[in-house]
């Protein structure tokens, strides 16, 4: 007979560090041996060694939540269709950044980790407003808590900072499934940290190259006595000079969520964010990269075009809240609200020409001075079933759901003339004469509403073969102005498709195929005069994945073909002047893309990502040559075993040359590969106090940023950041 015996309470820290790192359904597991074997291994012969005492050790199901581990994958994501699938179950390539990355090399904001993504490159055109692209397209659509996002203009103003965030998910190609409109490169999903179920702190102190200093607090755990109510603050402050002339930077941060169980099978949540971003020196635009007589500029790594009183500041309100309600074993409904409130206020003057090759002065008459305000306000709603159905004899998993958003967005520009040219910029100490502008003026006021209703099924179709289906109805409705253009447009019933089919070739591999479109509203018109129909966005996906070193790695492998289709085409004019078009072929994109990312042995982590594109335009020529054809993203990390106390790790970020078509001179600017190679170095002092080293691009590699403008500037030079931080 078989009885229950003790465990060490030695063990209790082992089993509340696995609470704290896993996370949802709580799971008892008992102990038990024979009263004779431990009798014969004690010596006892009493009837005392019968008598033993039961124990329960509580641990956690797994979940997807990164946070407390040493973890560079995920075991599931639902970024793409919502469903709950493995990597192997979602029929296109996906990536993800785990709070494990961003801790070890210090990815502070949404640039550093963007940059760290298989596929995706980051173009800092300026210093405070960034662009992403994806296999040739510039990234549109954007979720938080897998949630969408409108973003008008594809662009962020500002740093977002990651410290609230779990992890940061990418789904490449087609995704209009969840995102409703956008552009066919990618989905950029971030997960948001939430509370947790035991006592929680930490507290990160930095300091660094040109004056950096951070701080970050993190606090989280129940609020009552019996856990139903659970609570999270986070808060970060930064003051940091740059390796640009008068370049500087101030942010601060609140992210506060709150969990209540209302009932056994019901819970409301409730989250808000502040993130105020001031910077200092920051250039609109940035340098010319030739003078008039064609030849390359090359100014110093610290060149910038910003005056001394150049300012971007940026304010940045999210509020959410979720009610969750169990309805069955299965099955779950959930509806989301969420308010964006973005003000963003600067003041800016931009280079339009290049430098007179004679003296490298820039004439007065080639400089705008602006004063540019913004106000974003956007709602969102989304309510949807998920769960499982039993059919035909198997089970399959299903999604059904609505969602609603309303964008509105307000700009001003107001204008001073310029007074004076500038000397040559790598001489110059940006004094020139403060401008004068009035209070702004929100003339260009747009307003976007989005409308949909979506479903999407994992489908058991027979042994080792699954489907992942779906489809978005979606009416789009905008109204209003933005500098002078008219934003007028209405799609009504727009359907877009969702398919995949994978097929389980072994236990461990799989191949999958897929099919996914996306569609793009258009302000252009025909001859009769009606707006053209949205562009579509088509994407196909082959490939294989699978699960690697005894499952503690995902790999795969895609084939990848992306087509835009009615891409507005000029088609002459009407009698009163006005321009009309026609819809024609747009860019395509197909290349190869491998990926891995997971354990590869005990303590060993890595992350590894290498694409290959080709862009074409509709004649069959090369197009977007300021996407690099080959990336290759890398991050890893290894904890001695002869010393499990240091970690140390490298992050490596390589592209091939890039070039584009001088806009004022006839000729090629061109960038060289390059290679960045970032390094890091952890050790825990004591179990709960940890110091680490990161040295970023310690070759000290000169590169341009981009070359999606006919302007650019530097790269950051070599900088050294150390961290100490203290957990409980």
């Amino acid at each position: 007979m078989l009885r229950p015996v003790p465990l060490s309470t030695d063990l209790d820290p082992l089993a509340k560090a696995v609470r704290q790192a896993l996370g949802l359904a709580t799971v008892s597991v008992m102990m038990v041996v024979s009263p004779a074997l431990l009798a014969q291994e004690t010596g006892q012969t009493d009837a005392s060694a019968g008598e033993l005492e039961t124990i329960t050790v509580e641990a956690e199901a797994l979940s997807l939540v990164t946070e407390g581990s040493d973890s560079y994958r995920v075991s599931r994501t639902s970024t793409a269709t919502r469903l709950d699938l493995t990597p192997r179950e979602t029929p296109q390539s996906v990536s993800t950044v785990t709070r494990a990355q961003m801790d070890d090399f210090q990815l502070d904001t949404v640039n550093d980790v963007l940059e760290s993504s298989p596929g995706v490159t980051v173009e800092r055109l300026e210093t405070d407003r960034t662009y992403y692209t994806a296999r040739g397209f510039e990234v549109s659509n954007f979720q938080v808590d897998g949630l969408r996002v409108p973003m008008p203009y594809n662009n962020v103003h500002g740093d977002m900072d990651t410290v609230i965030y779990d992890r940061v998910e990418v789904v490449r190609g087609a995704t209009g499934l969840m995102s409703g409109s956008g552009n066919p490169g990618a989905t950029i999903n971030f997960v948001r940290k939430r509370p947790t179920d035991l006592p929680h702190a930490s507290v990160t102190a930095s300091v660094g190259s040109w004056e950096h200093r951070r701080l970050d607090v993190d606090v989280a755990g129940p609020l009552d006595s019996h856990g139903k109510v659970r609570g999270r603050l986070v808060a970060s402050g930064l003051q940091s000079d740059s390796y640009l002339d008068r370049l500087s930077r101030e942010r601060g941060l609140l992210y506060g969520v709150l969990e209540a169980d209302v009932t056994d099978t019901t819970q409301l949540t409730v989250g808000h964010t502040w993130q105020q971003n001031d910077t200092d020196g920051n250039m609109w635009g940035s340098l010319p990269l030739y003078d008039s007589a064609g030849n390359p500029t090359s100014y110093e790594v610290s060149t910038s075009s910003a005056p001394d009183w150049s300012y971007w500041d940026v304010e940045t309100r999210r509020s959410f809240l979720e009610l969750a309600q169990d309805l069955s074993d299965n099955w779950t409904l959930k509806g989301t609200v969420t308010h964006l409130d973005m003000l963003s206020d600067t003041q800016l003057l931009y280079i339009y020409g290049v430098p007179d090759a004679a003296t490298g002065r820039v004439d007065a008459s080639q400089l705008y001075i602006s004063k540019y305000d913004r106000h974003l306000e956007q709602w969102i709603a989304d309510v949807h079933a998920k769960g499982n159905i039993d059919l035909l004899g198997r089970t399959h998993q299903l999604v059904l759901g609505s969602d609603w958003s309303q964008s509105r967005n307000q700009q001003s520009s107001l204008y001073d003339a310029a007074t004076q040219g500038l000397p040559p910029l790598d001489e110059w100490n940006g004094s020139y004469p403060q401008p004068s502008f009035g209070e702004p003026s929100f003339g260009n006021d747009a307003t976007i509403k989005e409308r949909s209703f979506y479903s999407a099924a994992k489908l058991d179709l027979a042994d080792r073969w699954t489907g992942v289906v779906g489809t978005r109805l979606s009416w789009l409705d905008t109204v209003g102005e933005q500098y002078g253009s008219s934003q007028d447009t209405s799609y009504n019933s727009v359907l877009t498709p969702y398919a995949g089919l994978i097929f389980d070739v072994t236990d461990q591999a799989s191949v999958y195929a897929s099919y996914t479109e996306i569609f793009q509203p258009q302000t252009e018109i025909d001859r009769n005069g009606d707006y053209l129909d949205p562009i579509d966005g088509v994407a196909q996906e082959i490939g294989i994945k699978a699960d690697l070193f005894d499952g503690g790695a995902d790999a795969s492998l895609a084939l990848f073909r992306i087509e835009q289709n009615n891409v507005a085409q000029p088609a002459g004019t009407l009698p009163d002047g006005t321009s009309i078009y026609m819809g024609g072929d747009g860019i395509t994109s197909e290349g190869v893309e491998v990926t891995l990312a997971g354990e590869l042995a005990e303590g060993w982590q890595a992350s590894v990502g290498y694409t290959y594109l080709e862009i074409e335009d509709a004649e069959g020529e090369a197009t977007n040559t300021y996407i690099p054809r080959n990336m290759l993203r890398a991050m890893t990390s290894y904890r001695l075993p002869f010393m499990p106390q240091l970690k140390v790790g490298a992050r490596v970020r390589w592209q091939d040359d890039i070039h584009r078509e001088r806009d004022y001179i006839a000729g090629e600017t061109h960038q060289d590969a390059y290679t960045l190679v970032d390094l890091m170095a952890s050790y825990d002092i004591y179990e709960s106090l940890t110091a680490s080293l990161n040295v970023n691009n310690v070759t000290d590699e000169e590169y341009l940023t981009s070359l999606k403008w006919d302007q650019a500037f530097s790269g950051a030079s070599r900088s050294v950041m150390a961290n100490l931080t203290w957990r409980y």
